[in-house]
């Protein structure tokens, strides 16, 4: 994998918000994998096998008036990302308890504390859904837990939740980048009870959680509730995210159809994470 190339685009954009929000969800639905926001806009980043030099006509909101958006695109390998994770990852503190780290940064005094290498993979913490789905492993009990974490990336809600006790998690994820740097990360945080796997939903077949994790696009997750419902104990919970506030009322009406009732939702700018119970 060290000699993956990818397409760097560099976006500018005008106003910065919600447009990079909206334009991160429909280049991640078409197959960008990364992106990394700066005080101008942000860089997303696609596997050179998946690009296509006209896949862009897919993105309504670039010819949206509302805003102002230019581009421009060029190669890179593998090494060049890292050096732009790197600088640019700064550590994340989430409600005091947990922080996320690279390995190159200092540790601190908290209870938590989770080293993440992401390369291309998506989870450190940054971006409000994994923050938000960080808090609610924070403020749920896992002790003894079965867990799913579906659509796992850098694997580290996974990690977060074996460190509050669970008993057992199976962290998935599509993307093969995805499943190898899950493995990496879990390896790094000496984590017993995670295994990882590569595929999709069709894994799930017979299998039996207390919770399950999906941080996922809409359209995913539309697709996949029915399989999760399966999946979950009686008084099972579904912590989901990936999708805007706009989005709930969808999302709880194909939940209420496999019996998970809505309890509560985070939000965090127009991003949100819903917790359903079964």
């Amino acid at each position: 994998m060290s000699n993956t190339v990818y397409i760097e685009y560099n976006f500018e954009i005008a106003p910065l918000q919600p447009t990079s929000d909206i334009l991160i969800a429909e280049l991640g639905a078409i197959g960008f994998e990364s992106f990394v926001e700066h005080e101008t806009g942000i860089q997303a980043y696609i596997q050179k096998e998946d690009w296509q030099a006209d896949m862009l006509k897919e993105v309504g909101i670039l010819t949206n008036p509302d805003f102002s958006i230019s581009y421009g695109f060029k190669e890179i390998e593998q090494e060049n990302w890292n050096a732009t994770w790197e600088r640019n990852f700064n550590p994340i503190t989430v409600d005091n308890e947990c922080e996320v780290r690279a390995p190159f940064h200092e540790k601190s005094d908290v209870t938590y504390d989770i080293v993440i290498e992401p390369k291309m993979s998506f989870g450190t913490g940054h971006h409000e859904t994994t923050h938000m789905m960080l808090q609610f492993i924070l403020a749920h009990d896992f002790k003894g837990k079965t867990v799913l974490d579906m659509g796992s990336g850098t694997g580290v809600l996974a990690i977060l939740a074996e460190m509050r006790g669970a008993m057992s998690v199976d962290a998935i994820d599509i993307d093969n980048w995805c499943y190898l740097n899950a493995v990496e990360n879990v390896e790094r945080n000496n984590c017993k009870q995670i295994k990882v796997y590569e595929g999709d939903a069709s894994l799930l077949k017979d299998q039996k959680y207390d919770v399950i994790i999906a941080n996922i696009n809409r359209n995913i997750l539309l697709a996949d509730i029915p399989e999760y419902a399966k999946c979950l104990t009686k008084g099972g919970q579904l912590f989901l995210s990936g999708f805007y506030k706009e989005d709930i009322p969808l999302i709880s009406k194909k939940c209420s159809e496999y019996g998970l009732n809505f309890e509560k939702n985070l939000q965090k700018n127009n991003w949100v994470a819903v917790k359903y119970v079964l």
